[in-house]
């Protein structure tokens, strides 16, 4: 049988780990954001991150929709291009394309390193992009474009009636996956010295000697995002959806 003194030992000690808990927490918590205004460079690389995604991501649309226009124009030349940029592009890691046109391309320019990467991750999400317009196209059933054609369907307005809608119903996903993705590899921007997310909070965990939270609040902003992407594309779904 326990004694009551030993039940008021145990209980003291219970209680002193909860508040040590929650002192290192506090503590952690100061020191990782509030101390330094920490909490202002996490902000400042959370913007950068959104910017380099959003460019990159506009140039890529862009420059996909280019190439996969240029695979299916019946030009050999032109398909041969579109191929071989998007077999090369797609094999270099982001991290070598990103280093060769910072130290190399445009090592004597005075080119901001946010626009270098830009451009990096323009030409990078670009590769990716037109392939996952190729093969939305691709999975169209050219049997509805037989038949629009003889319903008196131009051919180009077979393609807008037809084809875009249901290719960009299979793309979606894929895209989706695709935004994701590259707010993710925006993280090794910090290699040519960009101040973005990653790179802010390895330098707020070295300044503190306390990695462990300032990480851990790096993968939740991550999420974070991820999941604001999904609710952005998941509303325009539906509200696609309600239109029709």
């Amino acid at each position: 049988m326990f004694s009551n003194d030993r039940f008021e030992v145990i209980s003291q000690v219970n209680k002193w780990s909860v508040m040590d808990f929650f002192k290192a927490i506090s503590e952690s918590f100061y020191n990782n954001l509030i101390a330094g205004n920490s909490y202002l460079l996490i902000f400042s690389g959370v913007k950068i991150t959104l910017i380099i995604t959003i460019s990159g991501l506009i140039i890529g649309t862009v420059l996909g929709a280019l190439l996969c226009a240029m695979h299916y124009s019946g030009n050999k030349l032109l398909k041969f291009i579109s191929k071989a940029y998007i077999v090369i592009v797609r094999g270099t890691p982001i991290l070598l394309l990103l280093m060769l046109l910072f130290y190399v391309v445009f090592a004597r320019s005075r080119m901001d390193a946010i626009y270098v990467a830009v451009i990096a991750f323009g030409l990078n999400s670009a590769s990716h992009i037109a392939e996952i317009m190729k093969a939305a196209l691709e999975a169209v059933d050219p049997g509805q474009i037989m038949a629009a054609r003889t319903l008196g369907f131009t051919k180009y307005g077979a393609f807008y009636h037809i084809t875009l809608p249901q290719a960009g119903e299979y793309a979606r996903p894929v895209y989706q996956n695709a935004v994701i993705n590259l707010i993710q590899w925006t993280s090794v921007v910090g290699y040519i010295t960009i101040a973005d997310l990653t790179r802010v909070i390895n330098s707020i965990g070295a300044r503190t000697a306390d990695p462990f939270f300032v990480i851990f609040l790096g993968i939740l902003i991550y999420l974070m995002l991820a999941y604001i992407t999904y609710l952005i594309f998941n509303m325009a779904d539906r509200k696609k959806r309600v239109r029709r």
